[in-house]
């Protein structure tokens, strides 16, 4: 517990009381982070990826000729400018690894015993990503936010 983020352990907290069941918690934030917690309430653990913002940023900034893009989806992954191509790499590219990961957690979870789990996306991608792929369950804008709500009412009582 004290190597976990306060932004995590906020997301689990809230996670578990909103939706008392087994989860995988994706918050799009300046790192991407997946956590793993179980209806009981019990963090089993995670992994952490580089934003898509960090990524894209290293791209702009240690590649000479390539510019700074806004990130948007491309309506092809097949594009025929620069820009547009390198929206098409970052983008997919993340969209595909949010699938590997999301797919191989869910595989580790059940193997564990646990249930199918939900997967809740929060950040500031969380929509955009969300829009693109069908293992996110629920993009849930305001869970770190309630999470605090949550820890904020029991420290209260």
């Amino acid at each position: 517990p004290k190597e976990v983020g306060a932004d995590r352990i906020v997301n689990a907290v809230a996670a578990h009381e909103i939706y008392r069941r087994d989860v995988i918690i994706i918050d799009f934030g300046t790192a991407t982070t997946y956590c793993a917690v179980t209806e009981a309430g019990n963090y089993l653990g995670g992994c952490i990826c580089p934003g898509v913002r960090i990524s894209s940023d290293a791209l702009f900034e240690r590649a000479a000729k390539l510019p700074r893009v806004e990130l948007e989806l491309p309506k092809s992954i097949i594009c025929k400018n620069t820009v547009s191509s390198m929206q098409a790499g970052i983008l997919y590219g993340y969209i595909g690894q949010v699938e590997y990961i999301v797919n191989k957690i869910k595989k580790e979870m059940v193997a564990m015993g646990y249930e199918n789990p939900y997967v809740i996306a929060t950040g500031g991608l969380a929509n955009l990503i969300a829009k693109s792929t069908d293992v996110i369950d629920k993009v849930d804008s305001s869970l770190t936010l309630e999470g605090l709500r949550i820890i904020y009412d029991k420290i209260k009582e």
